[in-house]
């Protein structure tokens, strides 16, 4: 069911709520046709989303404040509120087609709710709904890696890791733990210690011998605390001419041939006034 709000309970009904919920706040007046042609389809998404989105109305003519703090002009206007702020908006009567895609936007998805509940199970059904979502991959990547299952984990985040950094980055944790390398390093990273996990890392690449890898550019990529090589000074080639053209001589100006002037004052000239035309 709707929930009424003044411009009093405006900011605990729905800028507070939101914080926990999605709240769909809709400005509307008794005189206004479209407010009732759209009211009821407002009311069937809320009720199809069982108390996951609230919904709000607003009476314009009752709160002007309201109207005016959200800049409404024209009415029906519909304002989505998540975390306390406009997150989506329309103004008109849509279909009620419209209306359901508006609601579908803010209200958690099923993969979403396994997502937020973490454990491996629920991100694996997830994985299953969603498979092109890297952040559902990179979470149950992760959670395999907490248990050792190496194989797995790169399972998890094949496909993803050219387009999500997280992503390359457990193929490589991967990568280098089924060579041996980096146990110390990685479990500092898992508790959180990041500096010390890279600086143990760095230490165990140069004790194993492996150089760092070249980047795009060719340039070596610099050991951490390493100083910065000086920039190649650049050669200043002569100025080419092309053979067979003789140098230009340098030449002095030519002389001005302009007649100097001498300037005089004359007082006749001095007491001159323009007469109108």
């Amino acid at each position: 069911m709707p929930i009424d709000v003044t411009e009093a309970t405006f900011e605990s009904e729905v800028v507070e709520r939101s914080r926990k919920l999605p709240v769909v706040v809709d400005f509307w007046a008794e005189w206004c046709g479209p407010c009732r042609q759209l009211t009821p389809a407002l009311e069937a998404a809320e009720a199809a989303r069982d108390g996951k989105v609230v919904l709000a109305k607003v009476d314009t003519d009752a709160n002007p404040g309201l109207s005016a703090r959200f800049g409404i002009q024209g009415i029906p206007a519909v304002k989505a509120f998540r975390d306390g702020a406009v997150a989506s908006e329309f103004v008109g009567a849509v279909p009620p087609a419209k209306v359901e895609e508006f609601f579908d936007s803010l209200a958690p998805s099923r993969a979403d709710e396994l997502l937020a509940a973490g454990d491996e199970l629920s991100l694996r059904e997830a994985a299953e709904l969603e498979p092109r979502r890297a952040d559902i991959a990179v979470a149950l990547g992760r959670a395999r890696l907490e248990r050792g299952a190496l194989d797995e984990a790169a399972e998890a985040v094949s496909g993803h890791e050219e387009a999500d950094f997280a992503a390359a980055g457990i193929a490589a944790r991967v990568q280098l733990q089924r060579a041996g390398i980096g146990a110390n390093a990685f479990a500092a990273a898992d508790r959180g210690e990041r500096s010390a996990a890279l600086d143990a890392l760095l230490e165990e690449l140069e004790a194993n011998g492996a150089a760092p890898a070249e980047p795009a550019g060719g340039r070596p990529a610099r050991s951490r605390g390493a100083p910065r090589p000086a920039a190649p000074r650049r050669r200043r080639h002569p100025q080419r001419r092309r053979p067979g053209r003789p140098r230009r001589p340098h030449l002095p100006p030519p002389p001005s041939h302009r007649p100097r002037l001498k300037l005089t004052f004359s007082p006749s000239v001095a007491e001159t006034e323009v007469l109108p035309a």
